[in-house]
């Protein structure tokens, strides 16, 4: 999840190569972008993604913010026309509408608090770990099983059982209320 600010601060300061900073679910997060100190600091890249808080996966779209300097070398490398026109129109569309993706966001963040809560209360939850971002990496009773019975009921989900330091994980993304509900119905008729 999250790394403290300090942290990157100290990095930034102490090592002379670039330092990058994955902001993909920034919006989520409970401080402040990088992006306001790319000036202090030359050799830090801030990558962001059109794919989390605005909805748009689908456009495959992320930014590196970063010094002038470095923008040119990016521009060297990358492909000429690296960008459909149909995937510019989109993105204008939605950076003319922030109040939309706010809304969303806001919902997120009030779905994610509910949908804490109430993983925390079932028996078969063992832990609901912090987060930043719209899923939660949930332990639960035999991950693999509590996955596939989901699956089943067309809960969507992520087994993350078998990946080191994530063992009985499952990662839920936060749903809208009605998804979120059904989960909880479905996790608690496992309890029966």
């Amino acid at each position: 999840n999250d790394v403290s600010l300090e942290k990157i601060e100290f990095v930034l300061k102490a090592f002379k190569g670039l330092v990058v900073v994955d902001e993909a679910y920034i919006d989520f997060a409970d401080r402040p972008s990088f992006l306001e100190k790319l000036n202090e600091f030359p050799n830090l890249i801030v990558l962001q993604t059109m794919s989390k808080a605005w909805g748009l996966a689908s456009l495959r779209l992320g930014m590196a913010f970063c010094s002038p300097e470095i923008v040119a070398i990016l521009n060297r490398i990358k492909p000429p026309y690296n960008l459909s026109g149909l995937t510019q129109r989109t993105v204008l569309v939605a950076l003319n509408n922030l109040d939309k993706k706010e809304a969303m966001v806001a919902e997120i963040l009030q779905n994610r608090e509910e949908l804490k809560g109430e993983l925390e209360q079932l028996e078969i939850v063992k832990r609901v770990y912090p987060s930043d971002s719209n899923f939660f990496l949930v332990k639960v009773q035999n991950a693999g099983g509590v996955y596939r019975k989901l699956i089943e009921k067309q809960v969507i989900l992520r087994d993350r059982s078998k990946v080191v330091l994530c063992e009985d994980g499952i990662r839920i993304t936060i749903g809208t209320k009605e998804e979120n509900r059904k989960l909880i119905e479905e996790l608690k008729k496992m309890l029966n």
